[in-house]
């Protein structure tokens, strides 16, 4: 039994945006490359959040008292600045592979014309 996700061409014929999204067992080699991608900004997302507040927790004087750019405590700096940055960043990634996994499985989204009933 294979598990490659590098060779979408065994399963062609499904319709990736068709097929039902189980999360803890996906059905195809393109929901598994999703997924993957998902958990693993996940995982990179929480670090960016929570590793200020923690690192603020166990050293608070090293986190409010070192300066950077002009005067903020790294602990705001972290927070405000670089936190929400690395979100865009990780959404950036993220659009990024989604498009790569869309042109290597061939599931790009339907343009509307093709949608349209009239």
């Amino acid at each position: 039994m294979s598990t490659e996700i590098d060779e979408p061409a065994e399963e062609e014929s499904i319709d990736y945006l068709e097929r039902e999204i189980n999360i803890f067992k996906p059905a195809t080699p393109f929901m598994r490359a999703n997924l993957k991608m998902i958990f693993v900004l996940c995982a990179i997302w929480v670090i960016f959040v929570f590793g200020p507040v923690t690192a603020s927790f166990f050293a608070p004087e090293f986190m409010t008292e070192t300066r950077v750019l002009g005067g903020f405590p790294l602990n705001f700096f972290l927070t405000a600045m670089v936190a929400p940055g690395a979100a865009l960043g990780l959404a950036a990634v993220y659009a990024a592979y989604r498009d790569h996994l869309n042109t290597r499985f061939n599931t790009a989204p339907h343009s509307d014309d093709e949608l349209s009933h009239d």
